[in-house]
This record gives C-alpha cells, structure tokens and sequence, in this order.
C-alpha cells in the first residue's frame, strides 16, 4: 500500500519549464503546492565547461530516467518503431537549465492558422489532411502572460513594435507589445555583424534575437560572461534563467511551495466519479499518494501523454481524460533539421560564445511574406549564431574537399578551416496531422514494467516545401556575407523526440477534437490540468519555451482566480 501524506491544494508533476511558473502565481494566491521533481537540485559544480559530458554525453548527472525510457519513433504505422534519445533531462529547472534559452514569443498569424490562410489564399490552400485549427484565443489574449513571464523570469532582447510603434533594430513582424523587454539584447559577434549586415545588402529585416540570458544585474543575478557553454550547459553564475533560479525560489520563498525531488510520477488517481484525487509517486524503494484537490502535469509533451494513458479506471478505461480518443492526436514536432552549411575564407572568430547570441531572419516566416504562388503555407526562422568548441569543429563538413574523414589531409583541413564553418539553425512551421500521433508502445517497457511512448509521425509535403524554400533562402543570406562553399542537408521524413515537441493534448473550444479547454483543463477531468507545448495547437517557427511559460502562467492564474468552481 502507498504512504498516503497530507493533503495539499495543487500538485504539480514536473518542476521545469512549465511547472516552475506555474508555481509563482499560485503559490502568491495563498495556495498550498506540492511540486514533484524526476531529478534533484543543480549546483555549480554540474555546470563545468565540459563540452564531452555536457554534449556528447547528455548530462549523464541528470538524464538517467528520461533515457531509460526513451520513446520509440516510426514515420508510419507499417514501420517497426524503433528506440531513439530522449531530449528532457530530469532537474528541478528541468531543460530551462540546459536548453539554448532561446526565448520568442510566437506571431498572432500562429494563433489562427486556418482561418488566416482562408481568409488571403482561399479554402483549397490548407493541407487536406491537416487537422489544425485555430486556438481558443489569440495572440493579443496571451501577451500580458508573456510580459509577466519575461520579467518575471528575466528575457533580454530588442523589441520591434511598443504599443504600435516600430523599431528596425527589433523583429518588424512581431505583434504588438505592452513594453520594451527588461534588458537590452545580447551583444553581437564579429560574425553576427557580419551577417546582419548581408541581410540588410538583401533589402531583409536582421535582428538580436530574445534570450532568457541576463544582460546586466537583474533580480540579483549577474549578466552573462560569454563562456561559451550554453549549448547543453547550464550556467555557473545563474546569467541563465532557468526557473531553478527564477520563479522556483521566489515560491518557495512564500512558505507554500515544498519541491520532492527525485521522485517518479506513475499514475494520476481518480475516484469513482471520475475526479482526480492525487497522484502516486515512486521515490527510492517506497511508493507514495499525494492527495491534491487539483493536479497540474507539467512534463514534456511525451511523458504528459504516456502518464495520462496509464492512469486508466473504471470511468476511463483508455486513459484519464481519453474517452473522447484524442489524448496523443494532433502531435507534431519543429522540423529543426535540414540546416545549410557554409564555409569562408576567413576565420569568424566563433570560438566559445552562445547559441542565443545570434543574428534572426523573419521575412521568411509564418505568413510574413506572400505565399500565393507557393505550393506550402507558413514559413521558417533563419538564424545564425557563435557557438564553436573543438570536438564539434572535428565534425564540420570538408564540403567534399578532402576524400576521407580521417588521416592527415582530412586534419590538416579540420586546423585550417575549423573558424571559417558555419551551421544555420532554421526552424520551420510544422502543421498536425492525422496520422502523426503518440501512443503507447506495445513492446518496449521501461525498467519499471511500463510502456514506453510511442511516435508515429513523419514531415509532409508541406512541411518538406518549407525545409526546401528556406535552405534557399539561407544559402543566398551566407554567398551574400561572403561564403565560398554551401551545403544543403536532406529534407527529412520521420519526426524524432526533440525538445520541440507540441500536441498530445491539444488546447481547443471544441471537446470532440481537443483535450483540455481554452484555460488548459480537461474536458472530462475539471480538476486536472494540463501545462506544456502538448497543449498547443500549432508550432510557429520559433521556440515553444516562452510560449509554454506563458500559457502555464495564466492557467495557473486562472486556477486561482477561480478555485472553487474548479474544484467544485
């Protein structure tokens, strides 16, 4: 039998991210919060500049659940799936203490894709299959919770449209803004100059991108250093602001928040009537149940599905919250790959540096250009940033100038050429569709006996048209600055697990086709509640990480705003 401990007011299960905003407003309502954490807290020793542990090896400290239950990836329900990485690492901060802190806020285009693209092309131009729909609510009904999340949290950047008035220097395409972000943007590079100034030579719209990296003192933490280990790093002087230095504390420090680290999640109980109870937990070799009148999941698109489909019952035999058969549909995740290489005839001087410092393109992004006589709809961010350490220098492309990826030549190459490479990161709109889903893996299991998550899902046509039309574009950005050799990598086809991974259990007006509703609670489940990108309904091409911080705030804020109709 469990331990059965005291009962709190809210539960969350996962404390990155997401969970870790979440916690802010309601522990400053007065509410009672129990936050369960996979992992454990971080010290600075776990943030050395050790490029082989923290990239090649993942964090070995802080992934040993999340890769022991790694989702199997198939394109299509004819293949065999098999077992791939997982991207979430298991802390108190969770990914926010490792991931780029690349930190966007999505376009209003993104809010309604379906009825935008009708409204300016037509009903034939959505893809026939796609299930995408428009959100519950647009782009202007978030902005106040992604305000609150950056100044909360702490994002640096140059905006481009104040209250309607524009600024060149920011994103021209972005939607309008109540106030300029708390800090000015990361400084840029010799290469970002360089870049930025290639795209103004081609009548485009560069700018510093936003970033959750302090550029100056800020809430008592210092401003970066440019160390150079943000790229699967975390920051040893907290300029990083991941939620294990930001939000996290400032709950715990109201008395209400009690943070159970290394503990596992396995099932969200309901009782006869179908209402959540709590959840059971699993830490070292005892088993536990924390009574909760409201439970909040809080984990990675993946493991917010694979937890609802396990906790079955008698009211719902295939899955909490599944009797309408849609918890895993609608799942799609960013096309990040098919990047464009390129080689110069000078070094660059990339050594070190951050992967948020960098130079953004949006011309080519959502519906900011006209897609009338183009055979896709949405488009793709074209970013190029510093970032350059030694063993991933020895992988840089020879762009066929040497024969072999070993021996002498092949090194005297590496040596010469290794500050003169580049890699574009590119990210592109991805649409859902119906036969891209997660499920549970009737074979794989993790060492607890437990299915894992299973992916079916592959890039479409649409999907492959963007990846085209951007490497064009970013081919012509790099000859412009000066490139003497370019690259294009494959299209892509299945969709692996990444860190941007969206849907699952999709936000929506409509009960037939969507999980939760448009505050983030279940249809079949009032007193469960659902954060994270699976609740988002399209991707943009940006990072989902402001995104989710924003949209975890203001369920959060409406669960205390309205507790007793919720846990009625």
């Amino acid at each position: 039998m469990p331990k059965q401990l005291p009962k709190t007011d809210v539960v969350i299960v996962g404390m990155g991210a997401a969970g870790g905003v979440a916690a802010l407003p309601l522990t400053n309502a007065g509410l009672k919060v129990t936050g369960i954490e996979a992992g454990g807290w971080l010290s600075p020793r776990d943030f050395a500049p050790d490029e082989l542990r923290n990239g090649a090896r993942n964090w070995p400290q802080a992934v040993q659940k999340a890769a022991s239950e790694a989702p199997t990836v198939r394109a299509t329900e004819q293949d065999r799936a098999v077992q791939g990485g997982h991207p979430m690492m298991n802390a108190v901060g969770g990914t926010s203490m490792h991931y780029w802190a690349q930190s966007w806020r999505l376009n209003p285009w993104d809010f309604r894709v379906p009825s935008a693209t009708r409204e300016r092309y037509g009903n034939d131009r959505l893809p026939a299959d796609t299930t995408v729909e428009d959100w519950p609510f647009g782009y202007e009904d978030l902005e106040p919770y992604y305000d609150k999340v950056e100044h909360a949290v702490g994002i640096s950047g140059q905006a481009g449209n104040v209250q309607g008035r524009m600024n060149g220097a920011g994103n021209i395409f972005e939607g309008e803004r109540q106030r300029e972000y708390p800090m000015k943007p990361l400084r840029a590079s010799p290469f970002t100059e360089m870049m930025g100034s290639a795209a103004r030579g081609l009548g485009w719209h560069p700018f510093q991108g936003p970033a959750a990296i302090t550029t100056e003192l800020y809430d008592g933490r210092p401003p970066c250093q440019y160390h150079g280990f943000c790229n699967r790093g975390g920051c040893h002087v907290q300029a990083k602001s991941s939620t294990a230095f930001t939000t996290i504390p400032k709950a715990v420090d109201t008395g209400n928040l009690d943070v159970v680290t290394y503990a596992r999640v396995t099932e969200v109980v309901t009782d006869s009537a179908g209402k959540v109870t709590g959840v059971s937990y699993l830490k070292g070799n005892e088993t536990f149940f924390q009574p909760a009148d409201v439970v909040l999941l809080a984990s990675y698109a993946y493991e917010n599905v694979r937890l609802l489909l396990l906790s079955k019952s008698a009211a719902f035999p295939d899955g909490l919250g599944n009797n309408a058969g849609q918890v895993g549909r609608h799942y799609m995740s960013h096309h990040q790959g098919s990047p464009v290489l390129a080689l110069f005839p000078r070094d660059l001087h990339n050594w070190y540096g951050l992967p948020a410092q960098g130079v953004a393109i949006d011309d080519w992004a959502d519906d900011n250009f006209d897609h009338r006589d183009l055979d896709f709809i949405g488009g793709a961010n074209l970013w190029v940033h510093t970032d350059r350490k030694p063993m991933a220098a020895a992988k840089m492309n020879t762009f066929g100038r040497v024969q072999r990826s070993w021996g002498s030549e092949w090194k005297a190459f590496i040596m010469e050429n290794a500050d003169r490479y580049n890699v574009s990161y590119i990210q592109k709109t991805t649409l859902p569709y119906a036969d891209n889903y997660l499920d549970l893996d009737p074979v794989v299991k993790d060492p607890l006996g437990l299915p894992v998550t299973r992916i079916t899902a592959r890039y479409h046509d649409n999907e492959k048209r963007i990846a085209a039309y951007s490497q064009d574009k970013m081919a012509e950005w790099y000859r412009e600055a000066g490139a003497i050799a370019v690259s294009k990598t494959g299209l892509g086809n299945a969709m692996g697990a990444t860190t941007h991974a969206y849907g699952g259990t999709r936000m929506g007006d409509n009960s037939e086709t969507n999980v939760v509703d448009r505050w983030g609670f279940s249809y079949e489940v009032p007193n469960l509640g659902i954060l994270g990108a699976s609740v988002m309904g399209t991707s943009g091409a940006r990072n989902p990480t402001l995104t989710v911080q924003a949209l975890s705030w203001r369920t959060a804020e409406y669960l205390a705003q309205n507790w007793s109709s919720v846990v009625a």
